[in-house]
């Protein structure tokens, strides 16, 4: 099966060159391989919004969900930790015929079915300091999303360091991240690393037998743990630089080209 996957890759590969020329296999991937000794991989964790998706609007990129869905049926687990809320990720999973775990909200909840959500985040918390930020501090607003059970979502038009700041200031325990979606104030502690290092449990799973794709610095904490870390093409600097490999594609693009250099490189 690894032989006809490979084969399939390379055969949509030189597809995708005749249709964009401007792509070539020496721009393609931006670092040397790692050992393939080095890493037995047995899932994916994919984030959603910029590496899923693409044009900024939350359109699903194609082609990438027909190379998760081929993980899937040749025995790789692939699921998706992101910032959005872990039921629209869960429901996603099941319409896309994925792995149907789910980490949303930043490592806030962990779902493994309709009514089967592990909260780990406080969400109480999240409010008062989203009540703190709105007192201090103009444009403060909430995103209009679906519903949170651990983190608050904010439209992204703020000082996000000032509100940091603020936070600090009045001894909460509490952080606010940048998805490029959205800000989220989080619990201190509560990030997509805590999330999937649960769900890795109920999947019996070691994190470094996962290979973790992202664009945001809401990755950087899986990146931390998994045993392959990818950054697309599009994501800052320093994103880039906790990442172990970085593809030059953006967003759906990018996430296709990471899955291809993972089959490329360590699928046996």
């Amino acid at each position: 099966m690894t032989y006809a996957y490979r084969h399939l890759v390379s055969c949509i590969d030189v597809i995708f060159r005749k249709v964009n020329d401007t792509r070539n296999s020496k721009e393609l991937f931006s670092k040397m391989p790692l050992s393939s000794n080095d890493l037995r991989v047995k899932a994916f964790a994919v984030d959603i919004d910029g590496t899923l998706t693409e044009n900024g609007n939350g359109m699903i990129y194609l082609p990438a969900v027909s190379k998760m869905r081929f993980l899937e049926k040749i025995g790789y687990k692939v699921f998706f930790v992101t910032g959005r809320s872990s039921v629209e990720a869960y429901v996603l999973s099941v319409f896309l015929g994925i792995t149907r775990v789910a980490i949303g909200e930043n490592g806030g909840v962990v779902s493994k079915g309709p009514s089967d959500h592990t909260i780990l985040g406080n969400k109480e918390l999240c409010l008062k300091g989203y009540e703190i930020l709105k007192d201090h501090m103009e444009n403060v607003d909430v995103k209009p999303v679906f519903p949170r059970m651990s983190e608050v979502v904010l439209q992204r038009t703020f000082d996000i360091n000032e509100g940091k700041k603020i936070l600090r200031e009045r001894n909460l325990d509490l952080d606010i991240v940048d998805s490029k979606y959205a800000f989220h104030i989080n619990e201190l502690g509560v990030n997509k690393a805590k999330g999937l290092d649960l769900a890795l449990k109920f999947l019996n799973i070691g994190p470094k037998e996962v290979v973790a794709i992202g664009d945001s610095e809401t990755d950087i904490p899986v990146f931390g743990i998994c045993g392959l870390s990818i950054a697309l093409g599009h994501s800052d600097d320093t994103v880039k630089k906790h990442a172990d490999h970085v593809v030059n594609g953006k967003e759906g693009i990018g996430l296709c080209d990471a899955i291809d250099y993972v089959s490329l490189n360590y699928l046996r």
